[in-house]
């Protein structure tokens, strides 16, 4: 299996822990944070996805492995669906299929620099001091908002720690293989843990009173976002076929994109007629 494979598969591993950690988490909200055990399943599950994830990113590119994050929503769907004996809808499954050849088209055309750059002290302090800054913005404007919009932004904001997270961990990683300055690494290690807990928390309130749909979607848009953005600002990533390369893959964002809303959509519907039936 070449390094793709490798990223591929492991990456779909970790979706698949997000994803049970994202409904576990739904489920400790709905109880008011209360049950030792609801606690260590969300926190076991979530630190099996990083983990996966982090030596994910190992194989791939951050744009690749942030790509297929998106995912998660997809998995968290017949994961609710068991959980509320419903059935998935035909618009489900476009939504699904939207969202799976959006992808598609991203990854086929998803090239890596021959050497990834390293980042520099100074380049870490910034990437720090601007994802903390948005980090406060959406936290402000959620102590303002409304249940939705806290929900959104909340999540907003924990998708920018994780996509940061996940762009560091690139960094320690390019470090270690390519023989890097360690007094680099070791802040940007640091610094990884930091956002890492802090998106899981960021998280974990983000789903108190909106359910698992909206900020669930909101975490697997922005996730991915930031962190392919950062990957081509950053470490040199592009796409193939130029111009042409770069319309393909943002029309294939946005199918994806309306395809990830739509399974929001759909599994509010679900947790919905589930709760009510009940």
């Amino acid at each position: 299996m070449g390094s793709l494979g490798w990223a591929v598969t492991l990456s779909l591993l970790s979706v698949a822990a997000y994803a049970s950690a994202a409904v576990a988490q739904e489920r400790l909200a709905g109880s008011g944070h209360r049950g030792r055990s609801r606690w260590a399943a969300a926190l076991l599950l979530t630190a099996a996805g990083a983990s996966l994830h982090v030596v994910a990113l190992n194989f791939g590119t951050v744009a690749v492995v942030q790509a297929l994050g998106t995912l998660t929503l997809l998995f968290a769907l017949p994961i609710e669906v068991v959980r509320y004996r419903t059935r998935i809808s035909a618009a489900s499954w476009r939504d699904a299929a939207a969202t799976v050849a959006g992808l598609a088209l991203i990854l086929s055309l998803s090239v890596g620099p021959d050497r990834p750059a390293l980042l520099t002290g100074p380049v870490i302090v910034r990437l720090a001091l601007i994802t903390v800054a948005v980090m406060l913005a959406c936290g402000l404007g959620a102590w303002r908002a409304g249940p939705r919009g806290r929900a959104v932004l909340l999540a907003a904001a924990a998708g920018v720690a994780f996509g940061m997270s996940s762009v560091l961990s690139k960094a320690v990683l390019t470090s270690f293989t390519t023989g890097g300055s360690g007094a680099v690494s070791v802040p940007a290690a640091l610094l990884v843990a930091v956002f890492a807990v802090g998106g899981y928390l960021l998280g974990q309130m983000s789903y108190r009173g909106a359910g698992l749909a909206a900020p669930l979607a909101t975490v697997s848009v922005t996730n991915p976002l930031v962190a392919a953005v950062a990957g081509v600002v950053l470490f040199g990533e592009g796409v193939r076929f130029g111009a042409a390369g770069l319309v393909t893959v943002a029309v294939a964002a946005l199918v994806m994109g309306w395809g990830v809303v739509g399974l929001a959509r759909r599994s509010a519907a679900t947790s919905t007629a589930g709760m009510s039936v009940r």
